[in-house]
């Protein structure tokens, strides 16, 4: 039997830490109450393993516990953040900023907001993927009513300066939005220091389990107010109603506490095997690493190639290695990444791109085996010249 994949597409999701598992597997069994179910011991215990998780997450970025609102994801955190402040801001003004390399569950509710009338300005970013703050302020006007930059790009890794933009946004009275589902655990995140008003979350990239995740919203200094999108029982203050799934949420704060307790460690243990790998695969001519070399996540490494299809090398490293290529591909179509346009890369580099995510359970050998298969494989595809998708 074939070994599988060595998996390097921690940015994509991560398997789920064996400590998180045992923590959430009791709420599946003897404890399965509803925690809204008050008359009981079941609703009981669910309440009480609800209320410790949403402290251990609101204690994880210097929130109050009241300010986490639960949800099914960051995709669903970011919707209720942009629609939500849109909504209820409306009189107030109906213009929007956000960044051109955002996830599209930040762009696209901002396009469908424009579609509704608002007026949605997509800034630029320079070469290194970082944004351009003189512009940023420039950008602002007295009807701007929200700022939505993400935290940890999830293609490049790059790590935006928060603190001076919230800093900005708070000099303005305007509400700060970051998604940082990448950043989770692996950067330190403080929503006092950093002045963010809303903030999207997400276990599955922490090693926790898919289909749940959070939204910060501030409640003092200033009190942000949201229009909710999902109605029916008044859940979480009425922001977002629905059965709150206990075994989830169990999870994602364990998978926070853990990676806490470890993100100096991890972090240092991740960018050693970061540059080793950059190390060896800079060996190869025409290589280029895409966004900040040091703002970015520990583990993460994205690289453009001269003379290779991207694609065309994510499935020649298949059999060894999982990773993302800068292409996306469905039937007959097939799309450069729009962050490396972004950046400014022409569409045949941009195509011709690796992300690497590197995360808890890789080793130094995988990472040695990977180079050499990788070098190995760019040489022989230069060779060919192969170019599908």
């Amino acid at each position: 039997m074939s070994s599988r994949p060595i998996y390097l597409d921690c940015h994509a999701t991560t398997p789920i830490d064996e400590r998180v598992l045992n923590a959430m597997i009791p709420y599946f069994t003897e404890k399965f109450g509803n925690p809204a179910s008050i008359s009981h011991v079941y609703g009981w215990e669910s309440e009480a393993a609800v209320k410790q998780s949403r402290d251990i997450l609101a204690t994880a970025i210097n929130a109050n516990p009241e300010e986490i609102v639960f949800t099914s994801g960051a995709t669903e955190a970011n919707n209720l953040a942009i629609k939500g402040v849109a909504e209820a801001y409306f009189a107030k003004g109906q213009h929007i900023v956000t960044v051109a390399t955002e996830h599209k569950a930040v762009l696209e509710p901002c396009e469908y907001l424009e579609s509704m009338g608002f007026e949605i300005m997509v800034l630029p970013v320079n070469q290194d993927g970082l944004i351009d703050l003189e512009q940023l302020e420039k950008t602002l006007r007295h009807d701007t009513i929200l700022v939505s930059v993400m935290a940890a790009n999830n293609e490049i890794g790059v790590l935006q300066p928060l603190d001076k933009i919230g800093k900005m946004c708070r000099q303005k009275e305007i509400i700060f939005h970051t998604d940082a589902a990448q950043a989770i655990g692996k950067i330190p995140l403080d929503v006092e220091a950093l002045n963010i008003d809303l903030m999207s979350l997400t276990a599955h990239k922490v090693y926790g389990p898919k289909g749940i995740g959070a939204l910060y919203v501030r409640r003092r200094n200033p009190r942000i107010k949201l229009a909710a999108q999902q109605h029916g029982g008044g859940h979480e203050r009425g922001m977002r109603s629905g059965t709150l799934y206990t075994p989830q949420i169990v999870g994602f704060a364990k998978a926070v506490e853990i990676a806490l307790a470890e993100q100096e460690t991890e972090n240092q243990r991740l960018t050693e095997l970061r540059e080793r790998l950059w190390k060896q695969l800079s060996t190869l001519e025409g290589i280029y690493i895409n966004g900040h070399p040091q703002k970015r996540l520990a583990g993460n490494l994205n690289i453009s190639l001269e003379g290779v299809d991207g694609a065309a090398l994510s499935l020649a490293l298949q059999p060894m290695v999982a990773v993302s290529s800068g292409s996306a591909c469905s039937s007959n179509n097939v799309a450069p990444s729009y962050v490396l346009i972004a950046l400014g890369h022409p569409e045949k580099l941009a195509y011709a791109s690796v992300r690497f995510g590197m995360g808890r359970f890789n080793t130094v050998e995988e990472i040695d085996k990977v180079a050499e298969h990788f070098i190995t494989t760019v040489k022989s595809l230069r060779s060919t010249s192969v170019v599908i998708c």
